[in-house]
């Protein structure tokens, strides 16, 4: 694998539903979840029913056999996702049926993020060095696209990009000079900047971060903002609230130390409830205190009480909910109904990536083309 600095760039289940249904009791009559929906079963076509009636992980096939780190759902029926060979799929009827919208000549492009803001506007992200690095814009659906930015310096690498909203938003990469490169749009990625590194703290040694599920930076509000790192000594959040132009950082209670090693995905509820996943993406290596939360803007960090089992790559908060969240990655999905202290493992199913739309829809997507959609 490769995902950190130069060395790691392509790091890297469905819900049992009588669990989830426990976890979702106390939503508001005709709520339905949209923060991050876990995974489906690992066998394509079959669905994850839930005893008692209760919600179902329903697998959609794609026919496509790219793995999917790039994930946006728009709504029950709408959804993105943007993989490797440059590969970007929509559908439009629930995960039916897949478009396929890749750009033309993007199959040497390795895409890790898209954001969506409905079925016909999108922003994807492709990953890698120098000019390998480029983000493209679409408005009609994916039938043509716009590439509105490539990167010029071989020193710089866009791991992910995230907006406040339909204008606003940033793209970030790693460690430039000793310090990671902010990228910053006000017209919905059809033009960007680099922002001025001044108030940027510095980097650790060794310290970058992870393109593993689109999810190492992420916005709450109309200016908040969080950055995840790994692979220094400490594994790091930073926080900025005038949309990456000044930042803080503080450490996370998730174990760095290696180029593995690190946070890997970020999720806020508002601007003060977060939490924080990582571990060590190698397979059969230990993820202890894979899991933190924060209760204050990502000021301080504490670890969680039972974290997941091992190492997760994406997180979200299940909306309508101030306690429940899920937690993806190659070997299962987590379950917290509690914040993020404690956690448990509801399914064994392999997902790098969830997402919610706000109000319905959630959706999984990862290895071998898989996606699923939370049946109601």
């Amino acid at each position: 694998m490769t995902s950190m600095g130069k060395t790691i760039r392509t790091v890297s289940a469905g819900l049992c539903g009588a669990v989830l249904a426990a976890a979702l009791g106390a939503l508001p009559a005709g709520a339905a979840p949209a923060g991050s929906g876990p995974a489906a079963s690992a066998v394509a076509g079959s669905a994850v029913a839930g005893s008692a009636g209760g919600p179902v992980w329903e697998p959609r096939p794609t026919g496509s056999d790219a793995r999917f780190r790039g994930l946006a759902a728009v709504s029950r029926s709408t959804a993105w996702v943007a993989g490797s060979k440059g590969t970007v799929l929509r559908t439009r009827d629930g995960g039916r049926t897949w478009r396929d919208v890749s750009p033309p000549g993007a199959g040497g492009l390795e895409f890790r993020d898209v954001e969506a803001f409905d079925g016909r506007r999108a922003v994807v992200l492709a990953i890698g060095e120098g000019d390998a690095s480029r983000i493209l814009r679409t408005d009609d659906g994916g039938a043509s696209w716009t590439e509105t930015f490539r990167n010029p310096d071989p020193r710089a690498f866009y791991d992910c990009v995230t907006f406040f909203d339909s204008r606003h938003g940033l793209a970030m990469s790693d460690p430039v000079d000793g310090k990671y490169r902010i990228l910053s749009t006000g017209d919905g990625g059809r033009t960007w900047k680099v922002l001025p590194g001044t108030g940027m703290p510095a980097a650790l040694p060794g310290e970058a971060a992870f393109a593993a599920s689109g999810q190492c930076l992420a916005a709450s509000g109309p200016r908040d903002v969080w950055l995840a790192t790994g692979g220094g000594a400490t594994a790091r959040v930073l926080h900025s609230s005038d949309r990456g132009l000044n930042w803080t950082v503080a450490a996370s209670t998730i174990p760095a130390g290696d180029p593995a090693r690190g946070v890997f995905a970020l999720a806020f509820r508002d601007r003060a409830h977060g939490i924080a996943v990582g571990g060590d993406y190698r397979t059969g290596q230990p993820s202890p205190r894979a899991a933190a939360v924060s209760r204050d803007r990502g000021r301080t960090w504490r670890q969680a009480d039972t974290p997941p089992a091992a190492y997760r790559s994406g997180v979200t908060w299940l909306p309508h909910s101030r306690s429940a969240a899920v937690a993806v990655g190659p070997t299962g999905t987590d379950l917290t109904t509690d914040g993020g202290r404690t956690w448990r493992t509801v399914d064994t199913g392999s997902y790098d990536t969830v997402d919610c739309a706000a109000g319905r829809g959630c959706w999984a997507a990862g290895e071998k083309g898989r996606v699923a959609r939370l049946a109601r």
